[in-house]
């Protein structure tokens, strides 16, 4: 009777998972989505010269921005099912997406009046948690230069 009672356990909590792990998800693509649009003004490029014709350079300063996401337990199960079985991890890539996108956005947003950010770098490492080879969190860190432009008389 307990190991039914266990199993079920198990399926709720995996249930559970899933259900608030795909609607944190599903808001905070929404809060990227809705923050992209405000800082496409800010052109970025990874060369490291500007974009077009600029006009005269009134400063340039390191900026950066970083974020660390944790990874909910269901996808944790569907990587290991993935691992056993092999192929692409699906479960993580959206993971990442989120942390690549978010990292860049809190760089974008730590240089207001910016006029464009060039030499961007992005860097990313797992935060292990516990056992080999698991990962708990993610952190990705987003680095470059903003330019700064005299305004226009």
């Amino acid at each position: 009777m307990t190991d039914y009672i266990n199993i079920i356990v198990f399926f709720i909590l995996i249930s559970c998972g899933y259900f608030f792990g795909k609607h944190a998800e599903k808001n905070h693509y929404a809060s990227i989505n809705k923050r992209e649009k405000k800082m496409l003004k800010i052109p970025t490029t990874n060369s490291r010269h500007p974009i077009g014709e600029i006009p005269d350079v009134m400063k340039s300063r390191l900026v950066h921005g970083n974020v660390v996401i944790s990874v909910d337990y269901f996808k944790r199960i569907l990587a290991g099912l993935r691992n056993f079985f092999g192929g692409p991890v699906r479960s993580y890539e959206t993971l990442v997406d989120r942390a690549r996108r978010e990292a860049i956005l809190r760089m974008k947003e730590s240089c207001p009046g910016a006029g464009q950010i060039i030499n961007l770098r992005i860097e990313t490492s797992s935060i292990s948690q516990g056992g080999k080879n698991t990962i708990g969190s993610i952190e990705v860190l987003a680095y470059g230069t903003a330019i700064f432009f005299y305004p226009e008389n």
